[in-house]
């Protein structure tokens, strides 16, 4: 296997001033974000992989043309792959609002996991430290702490149904639709989701993912409840009034 070149970084510290040294990163699959935007959204991944070596290998392989600015292992360690202010590939094809190259906008979380089994509390621990350290770091609000399967409905679902969207919005590192929200027409289901941030696509693609992460579990055809959440949502946290640089 080809080894990556260290590539040294910088990353900033409140408000994107103050740039300080951050050390070789192992990853070289990285570039600048285009038109010189900002970080203004989080994009959530599990690795799908047997372990936290393997996926790093794979991350730091030029060959994949693949990477993530961090990956957490399952004992909570974390390693800074690409610097920040750096484009990684982590998101593929897909949209959040009014961003098509989310890639350019985001920061990338892989978090190691086969994709069936439960996230260590550890790992979820230090997944909640990070992001708030990201966060405060280039004013990412909770809302625009996404999953791979939110942004790219049906040909991603990562970080999947085990991961807590939940208890990560408890700790108020993302949000949770108010579960006491009136159920709505079913009709209203696709706009209010996409008001929301979802793309618009196929509502049979957009249910399963908004499912997904807030109703996991749940089959059957489209529902109020489902409805209510998503208006719920959406009046909330409309995407491209938290949008920055879109």
């Amino acid at each position: 296997m080809v080894t990556a070149m260290p590539v040294r970084g910088i990353r900033a510290r409140s408000g994107r001033t103050d740039l300080i040294p951050f050390g070789d990163f192992p990853s070289a699959n990285c570039g600048p974000r285009r038109g010189g935007v900002l970080p203004s959204l989080i994009v959530l991944h599990y690795t799908a992989m047997p372990s936290a070596e393997a996926a790093r290998l794979r991350l730091c392989d030029p060959g994949t043309e693949v990477s993530a600015h961090y990956l957490i292992d399952e004992a909570g360690r974390i390693e800074a792959l690409v610097p920040e202010e750096l484009r990684a590939w982590h998101a593929g094809a897909g949209a959040w609002g009014a961003l098509r190259d989310v890639n350019s906008h985001s920061i990338g979380i892989e978090l190691a996991n086969d994709g069936q089994s439960p996230f260590a509390a550890r790992q979820m621990v230090a997944l909640g430290g990070l992001l708030g350290d990201v966060r405060a770091r280039w004013g990412i609000p909770a809302e625009r702490v996404i999953g791979h399967s939110d942004m790219a409905p049906g040909r991603k679902a990562d970080p999947g149904a085990r991961f807590d969207w939940r208890g990560l919005a408890l700790a108020r590192q993302a949000v949770w639709p108010d579960t006491r929200s009136a159920e709505a027409d079913p009709d209203a289901f696709l706009a209010a989701a996409c008001a929301f941030g979802y793309p618009r696509l196929a509502p049979d693609l957009i249910l399963a993912a908004f499912r997904l992460r807030f109703r996991p579990g749940v089959a059957g055809p489209l529902d109020g409840v489902d409805t209510g959440m998503a208006i719920d949502l959406a009046a909330r946290f409309p995407v491209d009034a938290s949008a920055r640089d879109a």
